[in-house]
């Protein structure tokens, strides 16, 4: 299938470089003192995102990590608790931000594929906490979910949680970095996937294909705070306008690409059976359980990196590559060919 030469990027759909037509956008993008709400390319963008997941108010932020974090922090304060499953980018790839900004606890449940369980989820909140335990003040969702393999989260299992913390007056936060996967991939109104959230953030900077950027949605009330939020961790910027212009252009010309990225990965899925369920390949993120196979996941992301597909060791068993819009079909196919050989080289035991 593939050919000699070629190396397959797919650490992650961060690696994306900006096209010809957004740095074109980026050139031309009228600027202004975003700190003072005067960049009108910014408050484009932000109104735009905004209005697709059926948000009164958007906020731009140089990182997904700080929308997530300054999201969390619209909902709780120290000595409160947010809770997640086991997998969750918020609770297991921020470094305690929760904690180290906020004084924000954190508990976790364990979810398969990090799918999310609404009975468990409502197990293991705690709405009134009394002098006794800690009170939950937000459950976070990931949709897609990273680390679970590209994971689209059900819709219908979204509203009842909405509904079910709703009740208790407990918040939801959407950590909807990968968000317009599922939406291309189900279909789904990004506006019926933002009304199951209180907050919700989305990344510009994976799939999407721009350089820098997400932004965090909510209410203009709490949108007001958030900015106030991002001045003091030191997210205030200047005329940057020239990459919310990035945003915008990959949000008109690169969001129903995000098809192929999957079906190039269900493509490689369906060759490595023994590593992964092909029917649980949803997205653009293939995650494979090498230990099945007798490899270190270290060790296999680097022998297959000799072999030019990069990768990524999630944890000692499991291997992740994720497809985005530099990697074409000659890369996938190479990919396929690179890990099926890999895959098929049992590690000798030890001696005996």
């Amino acid at each position: 299938m593939g050919g000699k030469g070629l190396v397959a990027d797919l650490r992650s759909d961060t690696l994306t470089r900006p096209t010809r037509g957004m740095r074109e956008a980026m050139l031309t993008a009228e600027v202004g003192d975003d700190v003072y709400g005067e960049d009108p390319t910014v408050v484009e963008l932000e109104e735009e995102t905004a209005r697709l997941l059926g948000h009164e108010a958007g906020l731009f932020m140089p990182t997904g990590s700080m929308a997530n974090q300054i999201g969390l922090r619209l909902h709780a304060g120290p000595g409160q608790e947010i809770i997640g499953d086991h997998l969750a980018h918020v609770l297991r790839a921020e470094l305690g931000a929760a904690a180290a900004y906020s004084g924000i606890t954190t508990r976790s449940w364990i979810a398969e594929r990090g799918r999310l369980d609404v009975d468990t989820a409502l197990r293991v909140m705690v709405p009134d906490g009394g002098a006794h335990q800690v009170s939950t003040a937000c459950v976070v969702v990931e949709n897609t979910h990273n680390f679970g393999g590209g994971t689209i989260q059900p819709l219908p299992d979204l509203q009842r949680l909405r509904r079910e913390t709703q009740a208790v007056g407990i918040g939801v936060h959407l950590d909807g970095a990968r968000l317009w996967n599922a939406h291309v991939a189900t279909g789904v109104a990004l506006a019926d996937y933002g009304a199951c959230a209180d907050t919700v953030s989305v990344c510009l900077s994976k799939g999407l294909g721009a350089p820098v950027g997400s932004v965090l949605v909510s209410s203009a009330e709490r949108i007001a705070q958030a900015r106030i939020l991002r001045k003091r961790m030191g997210g205030g910027m200047r005329q940057v306008g020239l990459l919310a212009a990035a945003g915008r252009y990959a949000l008109a010309h690169q969001l129903e690409r995000l098809a192929e990225d999957h079906a190039r990965a269900a493509s490689v899925g369906r060759h490595v059976p023994e590593a992964v369920d092909p029917g649980t390949v949803e997205t653009n993120i293939l995650v494979l359980d090498v230990a099945a196979a007798g490899w270190p996941a270290a060790e296999f992301v680097a022998t297959v990196g000799e072999r030019g597909v990069l990768g990524y060791p999630t944890d000692t068993r499991h291997a992740r590559f994720v497809w985005h819009l530099d990697v074409d079909d000659a890369m996938t196919e190479h990919t396929a060919d690179v890990l099926v050989d890999a895959l098929r080289e049992r590690r000798p035991g030890p001696a005996s």
